[in-house]
């Protein structure tokens, strides 16, 4: 949990908390509120849950009040808290891509991968209990679903190139898009004079450079007003974004084709991501690059481990 919760509100009915997964202000989680009957997106991990039931009490609700629970897609910093979230929220209804649900109703799969990754003693750390969630209590969002949420439509769209299974979700009343990691990563900390730096998740194991291309133009024909990133916060995709967005995703895919079969491909890759992205802050204006380089270290790690796992299997 972190150490400075608060509830930002992003527009109407809609806010987001710190999941307090890793560092503050890293993984979001965001909350809908309908008719004083709740949408949860984005779980976290176990450890986020306390945070959660802040949130509501904040809002005078209560885990009762959880109508639904929706992860984008399943890595465990956006799904590792589903199956506590829905033990302790008795009428929510998980609502995940088709492709990610059997890993949410049997999780073994998820921690066998993740502890391979991490180790048993640091993945408890991490993430605690994945506990597993009933197959009556899980409905399987195939592209264009809608959901009637209390009145207020939810559409559900099929984003793949971070992963084969995920999706975006649509607030049609506010014009809000929720990208997981589909729209990439931008943190607040890293803004300047309202300009924001962004560049794409590639973590593993279902990079695909194409498809996300694809998924991100997916998004824009909405003309959203804001995205709403788990990684972290909402921002307004103009296309000064959105070009960033996607020279960004052409930059790591040719680092990784030139780099990933080399014998220090992890370094080479590390190393030129970094200065790359600098560049890109530096550009709009931000100083402090000691910060900035921490601030990006864990995100330009897993995502060349992403990057040299793509070149490993194309």
């Amino acid at each position: 949990m972190t150490d400075n919760f608060k509830v930002r509100s992003i527009a109407s009915g809609v806010s987001v908390i710190d999941s307090g997964y890793f560092s503050n202000d890293f993984a979001a989680i965001y909350i809908i509120k309908q008719n004083n009957k709740v949408a949860i997106i984005e779980t976290g991990t176990t450890f986020s849950i306390s945070n959660v039931q802040k949130a509501l009490e904040n809002d005078s609700l209560s885990f009762l009040d959880v109508a639904y629970i929706i992860p984008t897609h399943v890595h465990l910093d956006h799904a590792g808290g589903a199956g506590e979230l829905m033990k302790q929220c008795q009428n929510a209804t998980l609502i995940v891509h088709p492709r990610g649900a059997r890993h949410l109703i049997d999780p073994t799969k998820l921690i066998a991968g993740a502890m391979a990754v991490y180790g048993e003693q640091k993945f408890k750390k991490l993430y605690g209990e994945i506990i597993p969630i009933e197959a009556s209590r899980v409905i399987e969002a195939d592209d264009n679903f809608i959901l009637d949420f209390n009145g207020r439509e939810l559409k559900f769209i099929d984003t793949p190139g971070h992963a084969r299974h995920h999706f975006c979700i649509w607030d049609r009343q506010t014009e809000s898009m929720f990208t997981g990691d589909t729209f990439g990563i931008s943190y607040r900390d890293l803004d300047h004079n309202d300009e924001v730096y962004i560049f794409p998740s590639t973590s593993p194991v279902q990079f695909d450079p194409e498809e996300l291309i694809k998924s991100i133009h997916k998004i824009m024909k909405y003309k959203p007003k804001r995205v709403c990133l788990t990684h972290f916060a909402a921002i307004r995709p103009t296309q000064k974004v959105v070009e960033q967005l996607i020279d960004g995703i052409h930059f790591v895919s040719n680092l990784a084709k030139k780099y990933a079969t080399e014998g220090d491909a992890e370094k080479v890759i590390q190393e030129k991501m970094m200065n790359y992205f600098l560049e890109g802050i530096k550009k709009i204006g931000v100083k402090d690059l000691d910060f900035c380089r921490e601030r990006l270290e864990l995100d330009i790690k897993i995502n060349t481990q992403g990057l040299i796992y793509w070149q490993k299997i194309v």
